[in-house]
């Protein structure tokens, strides 16, 4: 099924469950400023020069459609089991300042969700909807704080964005630098970066909810590669606090500042 958040797990680049995060004493601290610990990280992902020639983006790959459940007897016992998560074709379209396009293959059908940077829109035939659907209005505030395909951290002065460093800790055994963003509008979120490498490790995700309450989403970045002179995670993954399976995206090709059209954001294609 096409999730309304999975724009923003990708843009977001947005687990509580799973994860191995044990605080640093903050004496072990290197010398480091937050602003310095940033210039290191955008140097790690390719320099600033580099992500200010990309004005657009195209990725395809395979997203999780969440794991399945199904009963069986085993020994007369009634027993239930889980299926590995299905992987659903994706293609995403991404053109500055903050246009996207998501496109899911699922049951044979092409699910869409488009935003102009203004609106958004969602088609859904796997629900039987023939035409269009416009975001809700939480939907379209997630869209507007999106930081974009560079992350919180690559010029987040000039996004209006206040980064602070809020000590070191452990995240699945590495050691890393806990920054915490505060954004234009003042949203908040904290990203967690590989004290050896300067990668984004972990990004706070948006909460979801799950039976009316919150819970907290933690979005894992894996497999650095280098697209030419940018370097990007080309595996993606979503924790939700409470739920065991993570959701994956896997990202097998990437093509830099391809020729989109401006209807392309839009519900008119």
């Amino acid at each position: 099924m096409l999730r309304t958040t999975a724009t923003t797990v990708i843009l977001g680049f947005t687990s509580a469950l799973g994860a191995a995060v044990a605080a640093e004493p903050s004496a072990g601290t290197p010398g480091l400023s937050a602003a310095q610990i940033v210039e290191r990280v955008v140097a790690a992902r390719g320099g600033a020069a580099a992500w200010h020639e990309l004005h657009s983006l195209t990725w395809k790959g395979k997203m999780g459609a969440g794991a399945t459940h199904y009963e069986v007897v085993t020994k007369g016992k009634l027993e239930t089991r889980q299926r590995d998560e299905s992987m659903l074709p994706f293609t995403f379209d991404y053109q500055r300042p903050l246009k996207t396009r998501l496109e899911i293959q699922f049951s044979g059908q092409t699910a869409v969700q488009v935003y102009d940077g203004a609106s958004g829109w969602k088609l859904r035939p796997y629900l039987g909807r023939a035409g269009w659907d416009a975001y809700s209005a939480d939907e379209l505030r997630q869209a507007q704080v999106q930081p974009g395909i560079d992350g919180y951290l690559i010029d987040y002065a000039a996004k209006g964005a206040r980064v602070e460093l809020a000590g070191t800790e452990r995240v699945e055994d590495q050691l890393t630098y806990k920054l915490k963003v505060t954004q234009k509008g003042g949203q908040v979120r904290h990203v967690w970066v590989n004290s050896s490498t300067f990668l984004e490790t972990k990004v706070e995700g948006e909460p979801r909810k799950l039976d009316g309450k919150p819970h907290n989403v933690e979005i894992f970045l894996r497999e650095y590669r280098s697209e030419g002179r940018l370097v990007m995670p080309h595996l993606i993954e979503t924790r939700v606090n409470g739920v065991a399976q993570a959701e994956k995206i896997v990202i097998d090709s990437v093509t830099v500042n391809p020729k989109l059209d401006d209807a392309r954001f839009t519900k008119s294609t």
